[in-house]
């Protein structure tokens, strides 16, 4: 059952919290051991958080799960964990991360309750409203965005919620995209919401927001107030990494059939997790010793 509640809790997932710490490396704190700390601490806990809405997700799902060729398999759609074992672990979960949450600091502990409020609101209603409900994930990642930068006390940049946000629906549409092709007519059983749309419709949404993250990356890349705050006009040299991972994850939704999981292309996909991992040690070079 261990192995059963460990698959329920989705730490696979929990790589999405490492948005916590972009605040971190781009505040220029990265040297100062305490924020570095703190920063660890309130991404374990957002991971924790994580899996307690995972886990509330997929008891609201479980039926639909159960039409599905992959999630069919998960711990609840299978009935290998009954409800009440699974709601005892999300209590677990709550207990401990909000805990952990309220000794880091009040701001931290108040957008770690929003941050749960938020989805349970998407799982009971959000995701099941046409856009709102690739917005509403996105907006998710906004929140964990924020909450990366009130835990160690900087200024959340509007261009890494910007940012954040676009490439966060970037992703979504890709997602959908990808359930629709998979599942053909068997789509709106497992989540009804595809029924409206269509991959003409998602291809149109998917161009829109990869030409907005490019530019608005650029931009940002060029910004002379982030030249002036970060102390470097020499982030325009990490653009080839964005434009090369963007075009990457376009090219294995439309010619690979992925990216029904961003997480699990994040990290089975060489080149986008190479780009990634110099996309970082470029910014962290640029930003600490140039």
């Amino acid at each position: 059952m261990i192995k059963q509640l460990i698959r329920l809790a989705r730490p696979k997932q929990w790589v999405k919290n490492g948005i916590l710490l972009i605040s971190l490396v781009f505040s220029g704190e990265l040297s100062n051991l305490g924020k570095v700390e703190i920063s660890i601490i309130a991404t374990a806990i957002f991971c924790l958080l994580s899996s307690s809405v995972y886990t509330i997700n997929d008891m609201v799902d479980a039926e639909k799960d159960r039409q599905h060729p992959t999630k069919k398999n998960r711990p609840l759609a299978s009935g290998q964990i009954s409800n009440s074992q699974a709601t005892t672990m999300v209590v677990l979960l709550w207990v401990v991360s909000i805990v952990g949450a309220w000794f880091i600091n009040l701001n931290f502990f108040i957008i770690s309750l929003v941050f749960v409020g938020f989805n349970i609101i998407y799982s009971a209603w959000l995701k099941n409203i046409v856009i709102l409900d690739v917005m509403s994930v996105a907006i998710s990642f906004v929140i964990r965005a924020y909450a990366g930068a009130l835990a160690i006390d900087v200024t959340a940049s509007k261009w890494l919620i910007i940012n954040t946000l676009l490439l966060a629906l970037f992703l979504g549409f890709g997602k959908r995209r990808h359930e629709l092709i998979l599942l053909e007519e068997g789509a709106t059983a497992h989540r009804k919401i595809l029924d409206k749309y269509s991959p003409y419709l998602l291809d149109q949404m998917i161009g829109v927001t990869t030409a907005s993250v490019v530019v608005m990356y650029m931009l940002y890349s060029f910004s002379p107030e982030v030249m002036n705050k970060l102390g470097t006009g020499n982030l325009f040299l990490t653009i080839p990494f964005v434009v090369y991972g963007i075009f990457r994850y376009l090219y294995l939704i439309h010619k690979e059939e992925q990216g029904g999981s961003p997480t699990r292309v994040l990290i089975t996909d060489k080149p986008i997790m190479i780009t990634v991992i110099l996309w970082m040690l470029t910014s962290i070079i640029i930003l600490y010793w140039f």
